[in-house]
């Protein structure tokens, strides 16, 4: 039997846990002792949900292939054991993580394959740093890839030329992870693609802009098979879930019966398109990520975010909240379009809205999207262009590149103000007492921000007294 760990390496920074980005001097002990509090909280809240891919992988039925899973974020690499092959999704904002992790295994003679996002945009990078690399999303070429194993004939490369038919896909097993260390493990996906092209994402760069569909009876019975296990909320994972409303319509009408309680992430559209708003609350939706970014056409037209329509934002949160569902809305600060009014105009959005959880991200270039080779050309980026080491993940604790009409130190400044005026105990009150439904969560994601921003806001004063030539 060969034995396959598949990895799932947590972000040295924010995104994992309240950590600094920057090396400054060792904690004290009441430092750490809250750091190690907020971590239980914000995985309670928000991170503490099983890594789909790699699920995904585990679930291939193989003859002679037994699959485990370590996830970082809980265990430590299990460098003792004798592994056939260890699989390592890499995503560029923690590639060198990735690569040290694939290097200790491979000092130790066990074999390496490296997937994913980084892998199949920079597959460059990836030479030598493993046995195998699977370049594209996996699902067709990983049962060659486990076959060749049995084999003994691993492959250094392995390309997928289209994209996969996920009519195959098949369905996600459980038996890798421990289901009680997770706020949910209910992760169901039933598309990939993305019809649009915000300058920003690299989603339609990966996985096409055709929405390709898994069949309605496919993920209906996916979802009857995670209710005998975990009973606790869904998790859609899809990037846009009403991006084809008529599909949408069709799924969650037949989930209708099964009385779950679910959460997604949606386009502001939902807001308009009331049939299938009102399908979305009767199958128990409680919670929508919708991306507003920007609140001006300037700063969405510069992005090529054309889908979104400012004078029809507050209706469109409006609609979605009365419907019962509660909304997260993620912004950014330091679009093309912004200047330092545009702080103003956000917290007074913010407000207005009652929106149930605002994040208020700062502008980041993904090395691939049109955003970052733009940046580079225009001299805007805040690190090498090709030290792929450079760009890493945060909870907007970097300034990654020079906002367009507001000088580096004031912009700092004004999102540090931004955020210690919108994330306060007052508010995460309110916000809680104001939410339609699950006040409990919002309240725990309100508690958990005010703790990451402020942890945003010390980083980024560190950045500029350092290392921001301003």
């Amino acid at each position: 039997m060969k034995r396959v760990l598949l990895v799932f390496s947590r972000s040295d920074s924010g995104v994992d846990g309240p950590r600094s980005v920057h090396k400054q001097q060792k904690p004290s002990a009441f430092q750490q002792l809250k750091e190690t509090f907020f971590q239980r909280v914000i995985q309670k809240a928000q991170f503490a949900v099983p890594p789909y891919a790699l699920l995904l992988l585990s679930s291939y039925d193989i003859p002679g292939v037994a699959f485990e899973l370590c996830d970082m974020r809980y265990q430590a690499l299990p460098l003792d054991e004798k592994w056939d092959l260890v699989g390592i999704s890499v995503h560029t904002g923690i590639a060198k993580t990735a690569f040290d992790i694939a290097a200790q295994f491979r000092r130790k003679n066990m074999k390496v394959v490296l997937g994913g996002p980084h892998v199949s945009l920079f597959p460059e990078t990836c030479i030598g740093k493993a046995d195998a690399l699977v370049v594209g999303e996996a699902d067709e070429i990983w049962r060659e890839v486990l076959s060749d194993l049995v084999s003994g004939k691993l492959k250094p490369k392995y390309e997928a030329k289209t994209f996969p038919d996920l009519r195959l896909t098949p369905q996600v097993k459980k038996e890798v992870i421990q289901i009680s260390d997770y706020f949910t493990t209910n992760l169901i996906q039933t598309s990939r693609g993305c019809p649009y092209q915000c300058d920003f994402c690299n989603v339609s760069l990966m996985n096409g802009r055709k929405i390709r569909h898994r069949p309605v009876e496919q993920v209906v019975a996916e979802v009857a098979s995670f209710l005998e296990k975990d009973q606790r909320v869904f998790f859609f994972v899809d990037d846009t879930i009403n991006a084809d409303p008529d599909y949408a319509f069709s799924l969650f009408n037949a989930l209708i019966p099964y009385q779950i309680k679910w959460v997604g992430q949606a386009t502001t559209l939902i807001g308009r398109q009331k049939k299938l708003l009102e399908i979305f609350a009767k199958s128990g939706c409680r919670g929508l990520l919708v991306g507003i970014e920007g609140l001006s056409d300037a700063s969405l037209t510069l992005h090529n975010k054309t889908h979104n329509s400012p004078t029809q934002l507050l209706s469109d949160i409006q609609a979605i909240r009365d419907q019962g569902i509660c909304v997260y809305g993620s912004f950014i600060y330091g679009l093309d379009g912004d200047t330092l009014r545009t702080a103003d105009t956000l917290l007074n959005f913010v407000e207005k809205s009652n929106i149930d959880i605002p994040g208020i991200n700062l502008l980041r270039p993904i090395p691939g999207t049109a955003l970052f080779e733009r940046f580079a050309e225009e001299g805007r980026l805040l690190f090498p262009k090709d030290d792929i080491y450079a760009f890493r993940y945060s909870w907007a604790q970097e300034l990654q590149c020079k906002p367009k009409n507001i000088p580096v130190r004031n912009f700092i400044q004004s999102y540090s103000d931004l955020t210690q005026q919108v994330y306060t105990f007052s508010n995460a009150l309110k916000r809680a007492k104001n939410a339609p439904t699950i006040k409990s969560v919002i309240l725990m994601f309100n508690l958990a921000y005010i703790y990451l921003y402020g942890l945003s806001r010390k980083d980024l004063n560190f950045q500029l007294q350092t290392s921001l030539n301003v």
